[in-house]
Formats: C-alpha cells, sequence, structure tokens
C-alpha cells in the first residue's frame, strides 16, 4: 500500500530562496503551500546567510515534508555572485539534512523537463504547466514557482527509482 510523500522543493538565491510543498501519491500531485525566504540586502553576508537558514528551518519545522529537492547551481559570469549563490545553495541543502530528510539535486534542464516536457522553457510555460498539473496551485513570483516546479521533478524521479526498485525486488 503506498502512503503519501509530502516533498519540499527549494529554489536557492542570496536574495530570494523559493520553497514549494507538493504531496504525491502514486501518480497524483497535490498541492500543500509556496513561499520565499528573503534576506536583507543591507545586511552582511553571514547575517543574510542567517536569515535564510532561519526561514527555511521554520517552514521545514511547519510543514515537516518526507524529501527534500534542491535545484543545482548554474555557473554565472560574475564569480564573486556565484560564489553567494553557493552558499545560499548551501544553506538550502543543510536545512533539510539536519531536519534528517534525504536531499536530491536536480539540474534546471531537469527540472523543465520533468514540468514542461523539454529542457528549454520559459517562466510562463512553467507558471502554466503547475496550474494544469496541481489546479489548486498557487504561488506568488518566480522563485516559489521554481521551487514547485522542483518538488514536482523529485516526485517523478523518485517515482521512477522506486519502479526500478519494485521491478528488481519483484
Amino acid at each position: 500500500m503506498q502512503s503519501t510523500i509530502r516533498i519540499i522543493g527549494i529554489d536557492p538565491g542570496l536574495r530570494r530562496t523559493g520553497w514549494g510543498i507538493i504531496e504525491t501519491l502514486g501518480n497524483s500531485l497535490r498541492f500543500v503551500a509556496s513561499g520565499t525566504v528573503t534576506s536583507d540586502g543591507e545586511m552582511d553576508l553571514a547575517s543574510r546567510l542567517c536569515q535564510l537558514h532561519d526561514g527555511l528551518a521554520e517552514v521545514v519545522h511547519g510543514y515537516q515534508p518526507h524529501e527534500a529537492a534542491v535545484e543545482q547551481t548554474f555557473v554565472n559570469k560574475d564569480a564573486t555572485a556565484t560564489l553567494k549563490l553557493g552558499q545560499a545553495r548551501g544553506i538550502a541543502m543543510l536545512v533539510p539534512a539536519r531536519a534528517g530528510l534525504r536531499v536530491a539535486e536536480y539540474a534546471p534542464n531537469a527540472v523543465k523537463k520533468a514540468v514542461i516536457g523539454v529542457g528549454h522553457g520559459e517562466k510562463q510555460q512553467i507558471h502554466m504547466m503547475l496550474k494544469v498539473l496541481m489546479p489548486k496551485v498557487e504561488f506568488k513570483g518566480n522563485d516559489a514557482a521554481d521551487a514547485l516546479a522542483i518538488a514536482i521533478c523529485h516526485a517523478h524521479n523518485r517515482q521512477a527509482i522506486t519502479s526500478r526498485l519494485a521491478a528488481l525486488v519483484g
């Protein structure tokens, strides 16, 4: 008998880290919640990372997901910006790991392919498909939408892995 799995998707960013929580049971997806954790750009880097940590920890504690998925970082032309994004991504991975969750990582193209069927696409296509896949979905902004897409990508991939394992055992 299958049980419902709650997944948090996290779209890391130093200014805004998006989060989205879905539940999956078999092939069905259900929207739970989404939002954005922000940091104050006027503060020093360490304080901003603390804001992201505390905000994500509050979300994880409040919604009690079973698994987590984080988008992999792409390399930027600006090395300093890439390094700061990497630090925010570290927080995005640390928070669920410290809560005892397994954390999966997905490339941006894999996320788009899982949601819109191709590895390249516009934000509006992702928004539209989120509404098709989960009619009751609510999100404010691209960061929360991207986080939901990351959670959906994980739901699709975890199901494929589970099916392969079942075939090997069965």
